[in-house]
Formats: structure tokens, C-alpha cells, sequence
């Protein structure tokens, strides 16, 4: 039996080990919301900068003011993925729109959407997140909606290359004789079929957001949520570097384990889709 594309895509061991540890540092931030007998934002008078260590029960130790380093960092990645997965999502969503509409109608439509595409690019993404942050409230849909709708432009050259592609596929032309409308192809054949490729974007679109609202964030303009993402951490851990060194390289080592996992998803997905697009 034929193994489906989906299944030769995702279930191979180089894409599975990174999933694998994005899920585990998903799973951990969500089990110590529940579980850990520590907030992030508890502040312990008596046990300000403890040193990582088993036996007093703050395994990374306390921050300035006796804050368990193990909540917040884990409460931080939390935050951070969820800015960069709700970004990558909504990229998707307005980059595979736009992409598939430019690729599959092609003409003047794909030369004018392709040009205003660039025209976007060309933009300072991080002087216009900070000009807009300075303007409205710090939140973190602000920032969802401002990183996504800057990562949707990389996703609709990407997926814009892949529909033209796959408007000439013969089930494209199939579909084509049976009298289907543009609309029709495109909800029912395109889109579906540029799925794959959409979600190998995600390796690039969500490790830029995690890493412009790190920035931000340490900038002191990140979302004013009341529990902090990892950027937050690593800005309060510079501070703290001289006497508390562990408040600096805990959440800078939760923040490079995510975007190495990031990383080497998106490019495990890139290798095999190419693969099965050549063997296809």
C-alpha cells in the first residue's frame, strides 16, 4: 500500500525530532500552569535570588525579588508561542489567499498583487512595529496582527511560485472541463493542495515573529499582558546579570531551544516536499 503524501511528509524522524520538542516545551508550559506550586508573577520575600537547585524546590532558581524562574520561564514560552503560532497562522491565511489568487489567475492580477507585495517589503517591519506600539496599547493581538501581516507577505511569493505550478496540474484541467468556476478551483483543488507547502512557512513566519516581539519586549513595548513572554525575561535578566546570571541564560536558552526547533522543522519540511515533489 502506497503511503499517503501527508504521511510521507510528516512522519519522517528528521521532521518528527523538532515537532517532538516543540510539543514537549508546549506541553511543560502548560502542565506548570496547572501543576507547579509557584505563579509567575509570586513573588517570595526571603527567597530572592536563589541559585538553581533541587532542594529548596525552584529548580532555576529565583529572580530580584523571589520569583520562581521556572514558572516564568515556562508561563514565557507559553506567550512567545502563542504570538508566533497566531502570527504564522494569519500570515498563512492572507499569504496563501493572495499567493494562490496571483498564481493561478496570473496576468495583470499576479503582476499588480506582486508589485504591491514588493512595494510592502520594502518596509521597515521593525520600525513600523515600534511606531505602531508607540501609537496604540502594547497588546499582543497588535503584535499578532502587525508581525502576521508582514509574514504574509513571504508566504505569498512562496505559495504564488507553487500555484502557478499547479494551475497547469492535470487535475487542475480536469476540474477546468468539468465546468468548475475560479472560484470553485480554488477553494476546492488549489488551496488544499498548497497546504503543504503553506505549513513548511511556518519554519520561517513563526520564528520571526517569536524573535520581533523578543526584541520588542526587551525594548520595554512588548504586549501588557500581565505575564511576560521570554524577550520580557531576558530584558529584566540584563539587569540582573551581575548577581543572578541564571535569570539571563534560562529564559535565552527556552528562547534558542524554540527557535532551533522552528528552524529545523521548516527545513525538514522544505527538504522532503521537495523530495516528493521530484519523486512525484
Amino acid at each position: 500500500m502506497t503511503p499517503s503524501p501527508w504521511r510521507t511528509l510528516f512522519l519522517a524522524r528528521a521532521v518528527l525530532a523538532p515537532f517532538c520538542l516543540l510539543l514537549l516545551l508546549a506541553g511543560l508550559s502548560g502542565l506548570t500552569a496547572a501543576w507547579w506550586p509557584y505563579t509567575p508573577g509570586q513573588p517570595i520575600w526571603g527567597q530572592d535570588l536563589l541559585a538553581p537547585a533541587w532542594l529548596h524546590g525552584h529548580w532555576l532558581g529565583t529572580d530580584a525579588i523571589g520569583r520562581d524562574m521556572w514558572a516564568r520561564t515556562m508561563a514565557g514560552i507559553g506567550v512567545s508561542l502563542a504570538i508566533g503560532l497566531g502570527a504564522g497562522l494569519l500570515a498563512l491565511i492572507f499569504g496563501g489567499i493572495i499567493g494562490a489568487i496571483a498564481g493561478f489567475v496570473g496576468g495583470w492580477v499576479d503582476e499588480l498583487l506582486m508589485r504591491i507585495n514588493d512595494l510592502l517589503l520594502s518596509l521597515p517591519l521593525m520600525l513600523i512595529a515600534i511606531l505602531l506600539i508607540a501609537l496604540f496599547e502594547p497588546s499582543m493581538g497588535l503584535l499578532i496582527l502587525v508581525v502576521g501581516g508582514f509574514g504574509s507577505l513571504d508566504a505569498a511569493r512562496i505559495l504564488r511560485t507553487e500555484a502557478r505550478r499547479l494551475r497547469n496540474a492535470d487535475f487542475m484541467i480536469a476540474s477546468q472541463l468539468q465546468g468548475a468556476t475560479v472560484l470553485q478551483q480554488l477553494a476546492r483543488h488549489l488551496l488544499p493542495n498548497l497546504l503543504p507547502v503553506a505549513l513548511t512557512a511556518l519554519g520561517t513566519v513563526v520564528p520571526q515573529a517569536i524573535l520581533v516581539e523578543s526584541f520588542l519586549a526587551f525594548l520595554g513595548l512588548g504586549p501588557s499582558e500581565r505575564v511576560g513572554s521570554l524577550g520580557t525575561l531576558l530584558a529584566e535578566g540584563v539587569q540582573d546579570l551581575q548577581w543572578a546570571p541564571w535569570t539571563l541564560w534560562v529564559p535565552a536558552a527556552a528562547l534558542a531551544l524554540i527557535l532551533l526547533g522552528f528552524g529545523l522543522l521548516g527545513d525538514a519540511l522544505r527538504a522532503r516536499l521537495r523530495l516528493l515533489t521530484s519523486s512525484g
